[in-house]
């Protein structure tokens, strides 16, 4: 690994989100709520850190996959430790630990919070948490690679490392080029989400803070209620559109804006996805009715299918608290926090793309078993699966389980129940935001020990980088081959000029 080369774009990533830091100034002065100090200040600690990383180490030309793995892990420990100074100088928060743990979450589009009154905060304040989400969403090395061409250097491996599925569609010969594409797309339906939140009587600041946390499957509202604050049934179809759309892979949403327009038709994971959404919804429906939890069945289906696209798309609004729903309800939407969006969304946990061809691959075993001699292979559409990548996901689901009994271990650890516990683990884990229990859609993190809040931190980066990204890290031989920081030489420089 090359230490010095990383640390010089990391040094470049800083410089970038102390911009994004001013972004909310403009709504600071409007609403005038004393908070441009406080964004000017952590601006400025940003871009001297990033500065004086540029400044002390060279940048190196000749990156691998170790220094992209460095670079992703560390900027995005980094970036969440820079986001969380707005909140630690604005003296809203209580510890650097919650600061941390509301920034970690707006980055990972984790949702998760704190706060048990979202309104107290200043609204620059409620627009820098949304914003954190939207930068998360499509990830910041994507951003960097779409707007910063210093960062091409390496940059395959940098999206190899951060963005989210066993495959990675490109869709430019340049990497460059498809992260462009991207945040094209991104920033296109963002913009659409916005004018039709509007159009339903939502005020400017809220739609454009509620359209960064749905495109980024995040789900901080800038209310306590969430969604339901608005008591629209228009609202709340249209979050619903979006939220499935954010779980999409992007890919898609690209190809059908070129014009493709059976696209998602023939992508069996797509498929998949639209299947089990509905399938929730109706079995959800169902067992409401059964308990009588809804006086109409109108109230029933709004309900449900709200609360399953939010979970299976891991966004984590709400507008019911499926905490008092039956057990078999709490249940389908435990899984479906498990089994998450597709490969190339914004949105969190396993993905479906894996549980697909897990399935795929325990069927080819007992086929096998039945018929020892008979030849078959695992196929995603009309493409066979290569080995290298069926062996990467059962690696992962082997990995995965690792981790949410380790952390769920260590929180019930901590004095903490084990439903409480083991769902504030697979919230983050999984990037979704809400749990059961004592972290349940209408309460929040903050009453955790701050051990337990700075473990769930490590489960969220854990999750949005997808497990393998930040366990390659821990491993001894990863560090084995790292390689001394080229530092800059300013002292001879001094005497030959002199």
């Amino acid at each position: 690994m090359h230490s010095g080369g990383v640390l010089n774009i990391f040094g470049k990533l800083l410089i970038l989100l102390s911009l994004f830091l001013l972004a909310p100034i403009p709504f600071s002065l409007y609403y005038h709520d004393g908070m441009i100090a406080t964004f000017l200040l952590s601006s400025l600690v940003g871009a001297g850190l990033g500065g004086l990383l540029i400044l002390l180490f060279l940048p190196e030309k000749d990156l691998g996959y170790r220094d992209g793995f460095a670079i992703v892990v560390l900027s995005w420990l980094g970036l969440a430790l820079l986001g969380a100074l707005p909140y630690a100088f604005s003296g809203q928060m209580g510890s650097f630990a919650d600061c941390f743990f509301e920034s970690m979450s707006g980055f990972t589009t984790t949702g998760s919070t704190i706060l048990s009154e979202i309104e107290v905060l200043p609204p620059s304040v409620l627009f820098w948490r949304s914003l954190t989400h939207w930068l998360g969403g499509m990830g910041i090395i994507v951003l960097s690679l779409a707007i910063l061409p210093l960062l091409g250097v390496g940059g395959m491996q940098l999206y190899q490392a951060e963005m989210p599925g066993p495959t990675k569609d490109r869709l430019a010969p340049r990497i460059e080029d498809t992260a462009k594409i991207l945040w094209s797309v991104y920033l296109l339906i963002t913009l659409i989400l916005i004018l039709l939140l509007m159009l339903g009587g939502v005020g400017f600041f809220d739609a454009v803070c509620h359209s960064f946390a749905t495109l980024a499957t995040g789900g901080f509202s800038t209310h306590t209620a969430s969604v339901g604050y608005f008591k629209s049934a228009y609202v709340e179809t249209v979050i619903i559109v979006f939220m499935f759309l954010a779980g999409t892979n992007f890919a898609l949403h690209y190809r059908l804006f070129s014009g493709k327009y059976r696209t998602y038709l023939k992508n069996e994971e797509f498929r998949l996805y639209f299947k089990l959404t509905f399938f929730a919804i109706f079995l959800i429906v169902l067992a409401n009715m059964r308990y009588g939890v809804y006086d109409s069945f109108a109230d029933n289906f709004r309900a449900a299918s709200f609360q399953v696209v939010s979970i299976l798309t891991t966004t984590g609004f709400g507008t019911a608290d499926f905490d008092l729903w039956p057990p078999v309800c709490k249940v389908i939407l435990i899984s479906l926090m498990v089994i998450g969006g597709c490969a190339g969304s914004t949105g969190g946990g396993i993905k479906v793309v894996r549980f697909l061809l897990f399935f795929k691959y325990a069927r080819l075993q007992l086929r096998n078993l039945v018929h020892p001699k008979a030849v078959g292979a695992i196929k995603l559409g009309k493409l066979k699966v290569p080995q290298e990548v069926m062996v990467a996901i059962l690696g992962f689901f082997a990995l995965y389980i690792a981790f949410f009994m380790i952390a769920t271990l260590l929180v019930t650890a901590m004095g903490v129940d084990i439903v409480t516990g083991a769902t504030a683990v697979i919230a983050t884990l999984n990037n979704i935001g809400p749990g059961l229990n004592l972290v349940g859609p209408t309460a929040n993190f903050g009453h955790l020990p701050a051990a337990a809040k700075i473990l769930l931190s490590f489960c969220m980066l854990a999750g949005r980088l997808e497990l393998y990204t930040v366990a390659v890290l821990l491993t001894p031989d990863f560090w084995a081959m790292a390689r001394k920081p080229v530092w800059r030489r300013f002292l001879p420089a001094a005497k030959a000029a002199g």
